[in-house]
């Protein structure tokens, strides 16, 4: 079996935060390499030798404790600046997305409700206790297109994640949260609850499938009149 280790960027949204990601390792590696950098000129160029002198001390240099005061302060405003502005992009919302699905989580599983049909997941008897899903739901999705997704919660707090989205947002009982997403790559990606629930908690895994547009068109009416 292939183990994954690196996600996928399969939404437009995922590729926003993977340009976050990727920025703030390029400046932590830069930081990194200059106080390694820094401390070993110390130690090569200051080392102690027998018989030499201590080296000459100084104190209250103010231009130097004026530049490695605004440096950093300068880097973390540029990296809460872009930062922010990802998150908006992520967050946004569209006024018309193309398909609409209403999410909900319970114990244990997830079930999926397009608006204007069908509805995939649904409950049955736990062999622990509780409900738990016959088998993982799959969540189809056109791509390229906008997904409005509406998420809450039937009992207890769940969170839903997907990894190759880059993307977590939980759901909470009696509360109704809405996010967008623009799948940008075909293919079938894992699901799973991220907020650890209660007993069948490892239980709560889905697949997202995206698919052409015509394909899911076809698919859709096919569940609807099955």
């Amino acid at each position: 079996m292939q183990v994954q280790t690196w996600p996928q960027i399969a939404t437009k949204q995922a590729s926003v935060m993977a340009s976050d990601w990727v920025l703030f390792s390029i400046v932590g590696l830069a930081v990194a390499l200059l106080v390694w950098g820094l401390i070993l000129f110390a130690i090569a160029r200051w080392r102690f030798q027998p018989g030499q002198a201590e080296p000459p001390q100084f104190r209250n240099n103010y231009p130097l404790e004026i530049t490695w005061t605004v440096i950093p302060l300068v880097l973390v405003m540029i990296l809460f600046i872009y930062t922010y502005q990802a998150e908006t992009r992520v967050d946004a919302t569209s006024p018309h997305p193309d398909v609409t699905v209403h999410v909900n989580g319970y114990r244990w599983g997830w079930t999926f409700s397009y608006a204007g049909g069908p509805v995939i997941g649904g409950a049955a008897t736990s062999p622990v206790g509780g409900t738990s899903a016959e088998q993982p739901p799959e969540l189809v999705l056109p791509l390229g297109k906008t997904i409005r997704l509406e998420m809450t919660s039937s009992d207890v707090n769940h969170s839903f994640w997907v990894p190759d989205f880059l993307f977590k947002r939980d759901a909470i009982p009696g509360q109704t949260t809405a996010f967008d997403i623009e799948p940008n790559k075909l293919g079938s990606f894992v699901g799973r609850c991220a907020q650890f629930c209660g007993l069948d908690h490892a239980l709560m895994t889905f697949t997202v499938r995206v698919i052409k547009p015509g394909e899911f068109e076809r698919w859709r009416k096919g569940v609807q009149h099955s």
